[in-house]
Order: C-alpha cells, then sequence, then structure tokens
C-alpha cells in the first residue's frame, strides 16, 4: 500500500535533501513547532511552577492544580496567566530548533558508524541514544549561548512574583515597596518587575554565576528527556504506521499518528524527568519565597532534592505533575503535528 493513497497522509515532496538544507528545514520547523506550543502550554506550566515552589512552605497557597489556575485567573486575569512568556517563546524556538536538529544528524552519525545507508531506519535504542543526545547537545548550546538555565531561572522568578511574601530585588518605589500580599492571595499594587529588571536583578546579586542555579536539573531534564521523548515518539507512531502495512516507513506516517504518538511522548517525557524539574524549580524560587539572607549557603541539587523528599516524600518531587503531564499531551502533539506536517511538505 502507497502512502500517498492514503487521504489522510501529508502530501510529501521528494525526499533527501542536501544537509544543509535539511538542518535548515529542521531549524525553521522546530522553531514554529516550539513558538505555538509555548503559547498553549505557558499558564498550565506557571501553574506547575508555582505548585512545585510551595512544597517546602509550612502552609500551602494552592490546594492543587484548579485551585492555583482559578486563584491565579481570579486575582492576575489572562495577563497574570501568561507571566514571564516572552522569554519562554525565544527559548523554546531555540531549543525545539536545536533539538530535532540535532536528532536529525545524529541518526546520521549513527548510520555512519554503522555503515549504514542514511535512507535505514534505526532501532529503537538507538534512536533513543540520538535523543540523549539531541538532548544533551541543545543544553549544552543554550547554555552557551546564555539561553537555557537563565531563561529557566527568570520564568520562574516572575511566575511567583505575585505569591512571593516580598517584592524581587529590584529597586521600585517606597510607597509600593510596602504593598503586601494578603492571606488570601488578593491583587497587590506595587508594580511588578519584567524580565529584563529580574535578569539584572540576579547579576546584581548573585553575579553571572547566579544565573545558572538548577543548572544540573535542567541538564537531566533535557538529556532523559530528549531519550524519552524521541524514543517514546517513534514507537508509538511506528507501531500505528504498521497496522497500515508492514511494508511502510515511519516516513508514511500520518497527520493524527503524529498527534497520537507526539501526545503519548510529551506524557512519558514529562512523568519521568519531573523529580529533576521540581528540584530546579524549587531551587530558582527558593529566595523570592523563603528568603534566608545574603550569607547563607546557596541551595544545592542534591541538598534541595533530600529537602523535599523530607518535607512530603514522592509526593513532594511529584507536586504539579498531573497538570504538567495534561499539558504536555496536547503540547507535544502540536509540536510533532506541526514539525512533521512541515517536514513531509516542504522537507
Amino acid at each position: 500500500m502507497e502512502a500517498a493513497s492514503d487521504p489522510l497522509s501529508w502530501d510529501s515532496m521528494p525526499s533527501m535533501p542536501s544537509p544543509a538544507m535539511r538542518a535548515v528545514n529542521d531549524i525553521t520547523f522546530g522553531s514554529i513547532a516550539g513558538m505555538v506550543s509555548k503559547v498553549f502550554e505557558h499558564p498550565f506550566d506557571l501553574t506547575k511552577v508555582r505548585l512545585q515552589s510551595q512544597v517546602l512552605d509550612t502552609t500551602a497557597r494552592f490546594n492543587g492544580p484548579i485551585d492555583c489556575l482559578v486563584k491565579t485567573w481570579k486575582n492576575e486575569g489572562l495577563r497574570g496567566l501568561y507571566r514571564g512568556l516572552p522569554a519562554p517563546i525565544v527559548a523554546a524556538m531555540l531549543e525545539n530548533a536545536s533539538l530535532f536538529m540535532s536528532y536529525s544528524e545524529l541518526q546520521n552519525v549513527i548510520r555512519r558508524v554503522n555503515s549504514q545507508p542514511l535512507s535505514h531506519d534505526l532501532s529503537l535504542p538507538q534512536l533513543a541514544l540520538a535523543g540523549a543526545g539531541a538532548g544533551a547537545i541543545t543544553s549544552f548550546l543554550l547554555q552557551v549561548t546564555h539561553t537555557s538555565t537563565p531563561v529557566e531561572l527568570v520564568k520562574c522568578k516572575m511566575q511567583v512574583q505575585m505569591i512571593a511574601p516580598k517584592s524581587l530585588s529590584v529597586s521600585i518605589p517606597e510607597s509600593t515597596a510596602a504593598a503586601t500580599l494578603d492571606s488570601s492571595l488578593g491583587t497587590i499594587s506595587r508594580p511588578l518587575p519584567g524580565p529584563i529588571a529580574v535578569l539584572m536583578s540576579v547579576i546584581r546579586t548573585e553575579g553571572l554565576r547566579g544565573l545558572w542555579l538548577g543548572q544540573t536539573g535542567t541538564l537531566i531534564r533535557e538529556c532523559g528527556g530528549g531519550a524519552a521523548w524521541f524514543a517514546t515518539k517513534e514507537f508509538v507512531g511506528t507501531t500505528l504506521i504498521k497496522r497500515r502495512g508492514s511494508e511502510l516507513t515511519r516516513k508514511d506516517i500520518v497527520p493524527w499518528e503524529s498527534a497520537l504518538s507526539g501526545a503519548c511522548a510529551g506524557g512519558v517525557f514529562n512523568f519521568s524527568m519531573f523529580p529533576a524539574d521540581s528540584i530546579k524549580s524549587t531551587m530558582q524560587t527558593e529566595e523570592d519565597l523563603r528568603p534566608r539572607g545574603s550569607n547563607a549557603p546557596k541551595p544545592t541539587f542534591l541538598g534541595t532534592a533530600k529537602a523535599m523528599y523530607r518535607a512530603q516524600g514522592v509526593k513532594g518531587l511529584y507536586a504539579g505533575c498531573g497538570i504538567t503531564v495534561a499539558r504536555s499531551i496536547p503540547s507535544s502533539a502540536i509540536i510533532f503535528l506541526i514539525y512533521d506536517g512541515l517536514s513531509s511538505r516542504f522537507g
């Protein structure tokens, strides 16, 4: 059965573009997919960060994801749900562009090492290896270009601004500095610093090194997550394709198969890597929600993990996991639906 005969298949064009064109396509398609998915998922990401950041609090501010969403909407409106969005959009475009380009090229490297043609379908372990490598490369590249952990840091700090007991370390008028957030999470009148102000505040108080607080968690999440994300997508996608015909290959995937396999990949990625992400978010919001003074030792990845486990056990490491997996399923489906569709039509 030919893929072209399937009315639900992508309108494919001639394959095997040049390496340069293949890289351009991966960068372009990955950027578009990342941007669209980030706009969709940001309110849920904000909820996740706020739930993660309260694990070490003696009294929880929110009773769960729905309570957090409702209170955020009630007290902060639509703008509150999208607080800290600009920086993650840029990072998502760069991250997905790097992920897809690295994943594609690493597959070709594996084929060359094994003396296989570029059209050869790799095994699942080989695809997982390429995915892990893509995650590691992306984490490294974004770190070198100062966009990975710093963006995560700024985003997390902005997402807890409205629930912080005091303003961030940004100079604001004294008359508004006295404004505080009441116990019912009512609105506050003080002006909130934007991403540039938050960034400069961290540099001023912690130095450039402070921008990479939580880098260990980011690296673990990206490397392990890359393997889980791509391997799950390829496994589910191939399983669905083979149901239509054993002679079909991964390139014969149709839109609904891209979306379904991408949805499964998003759920597996976020559930498997969630503890590392939770520890990272807690580290990055510690000074804002539970200030310990300038002379106190800085939080470490292992130390924060132990503190969270002592406070709430495994449940604490997975605080906010439900809504994260729920938003990652449609978000990841969108990413692969857009990427596979653009690759088939213009690649």
